[in-house]
């Protein structure tokens, strides 16, 4: 197993995973472009050569990231992928000076298992909505909103 950040040439493979869990109501979908314009963000879990996990820190704000599209291919969840990649994404955030990460989810025990407390949507910046008000969801997509305090 390798962690490491995402190349261009794993978009198609990050894309696969995502649209597999979005397809079943379990995250929100987002374009092949939208992965390819923000490849940077995404960090991946690679074994044989295959793309099993990706996730991705976006900056939302001067000291506000979020943790979003997180997803490991069925046959290797429940190995402590997730929280691997979610504990990376901290440290990146982390030396970035980022003192607040929040995520969306549907899947909200697996964030509170890690340290993360379930907050209202509204008491995030109105900024973060600029992504949310294009998708077919919006108003009311379901999305738990949780965060956590990062000590720099």
């Amino acid at each position: 197993m390798i962690l490491r950040a995402a190349k261009i040439t794993d978009a198609k493979d990050i894309y696969k995973l995502i649209e597999f869990y979005a397809n079943k109501g379990e995250m929100l979908h987002r374009s092949l472009n939208a992965i390819y314009e923000d490849i940077q963000e995404f960090i991946v879990i690679q074994f044989s050569n295959n793309i099993i996990g990706c996730g991705a820190l976006h900056i939302s704000w001067e000291d506000l990231a979020e943790i979003r599209s997180l997803a490991i291919a069925k046959q290797y969840q429940k190995n402590g992928f997730g929280k691997q990649i979610v504990e990376r994404l901290q440290i990146s955030a982390k030396l970035l000076n980022v003192r607040k990460i929040f995520t969306l989810t549907f899947k909200p025990n697996f964030f509170i298992k890690l340290g993360y407390s379930i907050i209202t949507k509204e008491s995030l910046p109105h900024k973060i909505w600029s992504e949310c008000v294009n998708c077919y969801l919006f108003p009311d997509c379901g999305e738990i909103a949780l965060s956590k305090s990062i000590s720099i």
